[in-house]
């Protein structure tokens, strides 16, 4: 009676072992998956396009008293910023900005350092500096 009790409990035990090993490899199969239909994007018409590698890039514009500019300036430099990128498509993306005395630090993704540029001339706002970022690291890096 014993031996039946450990052999069910086995059975049970290799039965489990088995469908974690499914379920891990499911996951992994729908990653993979979501991996590959990630490589493509949409444009405005629907059409699926092939998307090139985005880069990280960091612009340092040079504004006079940016640290001093009210909620209000800052709103209307932020919505100038998105129309001019939703007019130049998905191949460059504003991540975020930070405001200091007489500089704004922009991050944004994009395919080339061109398409930087050209954001900011149709924005109408300096780039000062355009540099490309090939790592990131943070305090979790130490782990």
């Amino acid at each position: 009676m014993l031996l039946l009790y450990h052999l069910i409990n086995f059975k049970k035990f290799v039965m489990k072992k088995i469908i974690n090993q499914r379920i891990l490899l499911f996951a992994i199969m729908l990653f993979i998956g979501y991996a590959s239909t990630a490589q493509k994007v949409t444009n405005d018409n629907s059409k699926t396009i092939k998307a090139t590698q985005m880069k990280t890039f960091l612009i340092e514009r040079e504004i006079p008293a940016a640290g001093k500019l009210t909620p209000d300036q800052l709103k209307g430099i932020s919505q100038t910023s998105c129309t001019v990128l939703k007019e130049m498509g998905p191949r460059i993306q504003w991540i975020q900005s930070y405001v200091t005395g007489n500089k704004i630090y922009c991050v944004y993704k994009a395919e080339n350092e061109e398409l930087i540029k050209e954001h900011a001339k149709k924005g109408g706002f300096p780039a000062n500096s355009i540099i490309e970022i090939s790592s990131i690291i943070s305090p979790a890096t130490a782990n």
